[in-house]
């Protein structure tokens, strides 16, 4: 199917409705072997005034909450870390069934970049629109795990970015790229939260933004909008959830509950 680009702040909105609820996905927790730290493993589901749900990433692929040793050692995996839970629960389609919600409910999915905690069930959703960075969706493949790129990329029509795209009422795209060549961070104003920046592995814990950002596809794209977000937060009075932040991720919320 087509691809659409060159969007921006002022192409017409793909939704309809302003952001009505948030609900946070759980999609199992993994260990980093460089530090021990235990990160959580999230996505995103976004419901509108107009009844849109728009889904944010989608977590690891269906293999691992099968078997996540064997999917471990298929991928290599086990050189970065290893998955400490991660069951059937834990999948994209059973974190949606916990809201009520099965795939056919989904309007838009949005692609925050395509690392393999992120990416495996972007093929899961036929005939949703997936929106995602041009510079990820030109990619040869999506990155998956360590240049391994052996996911291909599915049959879907791409909307693709090349700026700060404004999606819907109160609910923005932000071009962030060094964590990934296109990576995707957000910002929404909820009825009752007010602000949210969701910076997705842009940041993914506070501490990194003291870092050099080791392991970024670019450390000093990576800072610099690490640093755009923050005061993009700061500005704002937002509430920012971080992309794998070890200290946050049991405050949060998760589904079925929600940010309203």
């Amino acid at each position: 199917m087509g691809n659409q680009r060159g969007l921006g702040l002022y192409m017409q909105p793909l939704l309809h409705g302003r952001p009505a609820r948030l609900a946070i996905l759980d999609y199992g927790l993994f260990q980093v072997h460089e530090d021990g730290r235990i990160i959580g493993i999230c996505g995103y589901l976004i419901q509108t005034t107009a009844g849109e749900n728009i889904l944010i990433d989608s977590g690891f692929p269906a293999k691992y909450g099968a078997n996540s040793a064997a999917a471990t050692d298929e991928d290599a995996l086990a050189g970065f870390g290893q998955v400490l839970s991660l069951g059937k629960s834990n999948l994209a389609p059973a974190q949606l069934a916990q809201l009520g919600l099965a795939r056919s409910d989904i309007n838009l999915m949005i692609q925050s970049h395509t690392h393999i905690d992120h990416v495996g069930f972007m093929g899961g959703f036929p005939g949703v629109p997936i929106v995602i960075a041009a510079a990820e969706r030109a990619l040869p493949r999506p990155v998956y795990w360590s240049g391994k790129l052996t996911m291909e990329w599915p049959e879907a029509k791409y909307i693709e970015l090349e700026s700060d795209t404004r999606l819907g009422p109160g609910f923005d795209a932000l071009l962030v790229p060094g964590h990934a060549p296109g990576q995707l961070a957000f910002a929404l104003e909820l009825p009752q939260t007010g602000p949210v920046v969701l910076t997705s592995d842009a940041i993914s814990r506070p501490s990194e933004l003291e870092s050099d950002f080791t392991g970024a596809w670019d450390a000093d794209l990576a800072r610099h909008h690490a640093n755009r977000l923050m005061t993009q937060a700061h500005n704002d009075k937002a509430m920012v959830i971080f992309g794998h932040c070890p200290e946050q991720w049991p405050k949060l919320r998760k589904a079925p509950e929600w940010y309203d």
